[in-house]
This record gives C-alpha cells, sequence and structure tokens, in this order.
C-alpha cells in the first residue's frame, strides 16, 4: 500500500500566505480540506535526529486540544543532561513549520515543537531555544540579522549494477547515466521544498567508489541563506527526508562524516550572512567588509571549540586531515579550500555576466551583493544542527566584541594552498583544529563562558557535551584505525547513521 493521495501536499500553496503568517485556524482549515487523518508533532533530541509523537485526529475539539496546548513528554529519554527525577517537559507545535508527510499511507500533517519546562517557559537548554537566544544576542550585539544556511553531503549506497561505471572520486557535478542518483536526489529536493525548505540547487560529489559489491555514491543538497532557525529547521527535516526517501527506495543512505580512508569524506558546510534592512553587509566596495572580518575574526578564536558542536563522534576526526579538502588549520581566504573559513565568488565582479553570455540581453541590474557569505567548513552531519547553529552565532558575536576583530582576521588571512611543501612555514605557525572527540571537548572547557555569556548555551548544555564527547575515549584512535582496515570499519559501521 503507498502513500494515499491527499488533494494538496504543500500547506502554504493552499494557504496563500507565507508561512511565518500561519494560524491555529489555518492549520485546522487544512486538516479538514484535506482529510488528514493524523497529525504527527516532530522534534530533535540530543543526537539530533529528529522525534515523533503520533495523534489521530478523532475529531475537531480533540486537534484544537493539541494545537493549543500541546503534550507531555519525557526529557531524560530525549536529552542526556536531564535528569529522570525532573524529565517532564511539554512540546507545543510551531504553526509555521507545517508539513504533510510525503511517506505516510494515512494522509498526515507534521508540524515542528518547541519544549517547554514544567512551568510553561521555555527549556533554556532545548537545542531550539539555545538557537533562538544566539540569534536574539547576535542582535543586540550587532543590530543585524544572523542569517545561515547548509550544503548538505551524503553518499547513497546501492547494489553495483556494473553500468556505465563513474571514476573513482571523480563524480563532482556528473550526469547520468555516471551518476546514477539523480532523479533520487530530485524526488528529495522536491519533497525537502513541500516541507518548507528553501533549496538553492543540488548534484553530485566528488566522492563514489564501489566497495563490497555495492556503489558509494555522493551527493548534496545546499539551501538558500535565510534566518538561522529556519535553517537548522530545514536541514534537521532534509536529512529526515533523505532517509525516508531512501528507505522507500531501498537504497541506503549515510551523512557519516567518513566511511573509508582514501575517499572523499562528507561534510556540512554552513555558509553565513549578515544582515541589517534587508541589506547584506558582507561586502563594501566590492571586497570583504570589516563587518565580515569582526564575525571571521570570532570564528578564528573559537574555532577549536566550535568543533564541539559541529564534529560529534570519532569518524568526524577522520575527516578532518590534510588533502581531502576538509580544514585542520585555523585560517581563512577567498576562494580557498584548504582553509577552514572561506569567503566564496560573490558576485562582485563589474562585468554584467548575463548580457555577456545572452548579446540580445538588456542589463539584468540585479543586485548581487545579496549572494555574498562566508563558509565554515569544518562541521559535519554528526553535529546536532541547533546547537551547532547557535556556536557559530555566538561565535560571530564574539568577534565584534573583540577590540582588535579586524586585525584579528587579517592576521589570519591566507590565500595559498597550505599544505602545499613551500607553505610547511606558514601552516606551521597557524593554529590546529583538534584531532579527537576529547582534545574537543578539552578546548570547550576552557572557552566554554563565551558560549555560555548572556545565557545563549545552558550550563547542562556545555557539561553534557563535555561529556559525550570524552565518553569516547578517542584520544589516539585515529592514529590506530588508519592503519587497520577492520578498526577502520568497526568504527564506520559504529557511527555510520549519525546525526
Amino acid at each position: 500500500m503507498g502513500p494515499v493521495e491527499i488533494k494538496t501536499t504543500d500547506v502554504a500553496a493552499f494557504l496563500k500566505k507565507p508561512r511565518a503568517a500561519f494560524t491555529k485556524a489555518d492549520v485546522k482549515r487544512f486538516v479538514k480540506a484535506n482529510d488528514i487523518s493524523h497529525v504527527n508533532f516532530m522534534y530533535p533530541g540530543g543526537d539530533g535526529r529528529l522525534k515523533t509523537l503520533n495523534f489521530v485526529v478523532t475529531d475537531e475539539a480533540y486537534l484544537d486540544e493539541i494545537l493549543s496546548c500541546g503534550e507531555r513528554v519525557d526529557g531524560s529519554s530525549l536529552f542526556s543532561y536531564i535528569e529522570a527525577s525532573s524529565s517532564d517537559l511539554y512540546v507545543m507545535p510551531r504553526y509555521s513549520t507545517a508539513f504533510v508527510d510525503p511517506f505516510a499511507e494515512l494522509p498526515t500533517l507534521c508540524l515542528l515543537c518547541s519544549f517547554f519546562n514544567k512551568d510553561g517557559e521555555p527549556l533554556e537548554s532545548s537545542p531550539e531555544y539555545t538557537l533562538e537566544k544566539a540569534c536574539a544576542a547576535f542582535t543586540a550585539e550587532t543590530g543585524c540579522e544572523f542569517q545561515a544556511m547548509g550544503e548538505l553531503e551524503y553518499y547513497v549506497i546501492a547494489p553495483d549494477t556494473k553500468v556505465f561505471p563513474a571514476k573513482d572520486q571523480r563524480g563532482y557535478h556528473e550526469s547520468g547515466p555516471f551518476s546514477k542518483f539523480g532523479e533520487f536526489r530530485q524526488k528529495c529536493m522536491l519533497a525537502i521544498t513541500q516541507a518548507g525548505g528553501l533549496i538553492k540547487y543540488g548534484h553530485s560529489e566528488v566522492g563514489n567508489f564501489t566497495l563490497d559489491g555495492k556503489v558509494y555514491e555522493q551527493n548534496e543538497v545546499e539551501f538558500l541563506p535565510c534566518d538561522a532557525r529556519d535553517a537548522a529547521n530545514q536541514l534537521t527535516v532534509a536529512k529526515w527526508v533523505i532517509r525516508n526517501m531512501g528507505a522507500k527506495c531501498g537504497y541506503d543512505v549515510t551523512f557519516a562524516p567518513k566511511i573509508t580512508v582514501g575517499k572523499a569524506g562528507s561534510g556540512l558546510h554552513i555558509h553565513m550572512r549578515i544582515m541589517k534592512n534587508g541589506v547584506n553587509q558582507m561586502l563594501k566596495k566590492g571586497v570583504v567588509s570589516d563587518t565580515a572580518k569582526r564575525a571571521i575574526a570570532g570564528m578564528m578564536k573559537l574555532a577549536p571549540s566550535i568543533t564541539a558542536f559541529g564534529n560529534m563522534n570519532p569518524t568526524s576526526y577522520l575527516r578532518l586531515v590534510p588533502h581531502q579538502e576538509a580544514p585542520t588549520n585555523v585560517c581563512w581566504g577567498d576562494r580557498n579550500r584548504s582553509v577552514l573559513v572561506r569567503v566564496p565568488l560573490g558576485w562582485a565582479g563589474r562585468t554584467d555576466m548575463c548580457r555577456a553570455a545572452n548579446p540580445k540581453e538588456s542589463s539584468a541590474g540585479y543586485d548581487t551583493r545579496q549572494k555574498q557569505t562566508v563558509e565554515m567548513r569544518s562541521p559535519d552531519a554528526s553535529a546536532n544542527v541547533h546547537l551547532l547553529m547557535a556556536a557559530l552565532a555566538v561565535a560571530c558575536r564574539y568577534g565584534f566584541s573583540l577590540p582588535d576583530g579586524v586585525k584579528t582576521a587579517d592576521e589570519t588571512y591566507v590565500n595559498v594552498n597550505i599544505h602545499k611543501p613551500e607553505n610547511a612555514k606558514l601552516l606551521k605557525r597557524l593554529a590546529t583544529l583538534p584531532d579527537s572527540c576529547a582534545a574537543s571537548a578539552d578546548v570547550l572547557a576552557v572557552q566554554r563562558t563565551v558560549y555560555e555569556e548572556r545565557g545563549v548555551f545552558s550550563k547542562s548544555v556545555i557539561d553534557g557535551i563535555i561529556a559525550e564527547l570524552r565518553s569516547f575515549k578517542d584520544r589516539t584512535l585515529r592514529a590506530k584505525v588508519t592503519k587497520s582496515a577492520k578498526a577502520m570499519k568497526e568504527l564506520v559501521d559504529a557511527y555510520f547513521h549519525c546525526g
């Protein structure tokens, strides 16, 4: 039995209003008009995965009750830092997040939820409220809005048909028939969009190889920049969609940072921009602005502890090695994929490329400044996305508090490939990223006060992350597993479906 057909699967299109304007009455109207029989409350747990609470819509009064009151859940089973003796929490749906479950056999509407404590106040330690506080603190410091978006990389795995085999580690932007999972990616993108995701594009990535009779093909879905809270929600839902689509199609999917030595790992690069009154502040007269440099300076200062939020299991540190287009040192640069923070091409040139490619076209007159971002390249999908976004918002805000922020950024700027032999002296003077969960925990313990400022990260969250990272006991693990194929496989298998 396949999913029951629903009259419309796009809630925003049906309601003819933006998601931010959705009301309880709108949700009830959609449910009634589309014969929705079930409602799912969904929320990320401590592991970053979406959790689900099912309701059957028995009548309009009960629908009104759950939409008005939310429901009670066991917080100690969702978050390691919540004690069983005081674990009751409320989950309350946010109407703006409503989307139709594309995989349910019964007509089902999903809503993301916020957590509240016993007194009906936002749960200080919940991931989504931590991000809320981080964004508010950033705005209070800068007068600007913190926006973000992610590049979500993943591998699709299926039996090797040996038809039009792709070249090993040469899959970047490959087309069918050499790329095998383009249609699968497009189906995922459509489902993510109908769930509220703002997608920029999708494509096949570098990584592809065969192993034990299976083909592993790396893909990427990249999003458009928006409010960081929405960006985190979209990435969390996207992982859920891609996994479910894989199960439906008979494919396995993994967001694991590293699968095997010598093959491209999967990252979760986060792009950021700073907006004020609808105008992007990352450029000034066509070059990186002091505003952007201050944000970069904060990321340079806190980079070693950002890995505690963005690289949360031992396989993360198998990816952060030289010569794999993954960062190892604390530096930044323009268009440079060997650095930690990259300033990608931002359409800052004066040439009207649209007209150059289409001579009969009149000048587009498009303000391309909005497209400029800066990209943090260390994170991967083992992260709890909301906490990662919060940590980046804290870091960028911290840069504005540094009296020598612009100077700090200038001193860590690099415009060469730092891993080439001729740049050995430069590489030696650059700070390095942690090489294990244990090392990340150590740095977070030192830098934690910055994250706890203004009440953004609660003490319990920081304590919980440090304890979780140290529980892996991986301080010397990277050196050991890279010398043993058996040990490597066991480690990868243990965290294959992380995040």
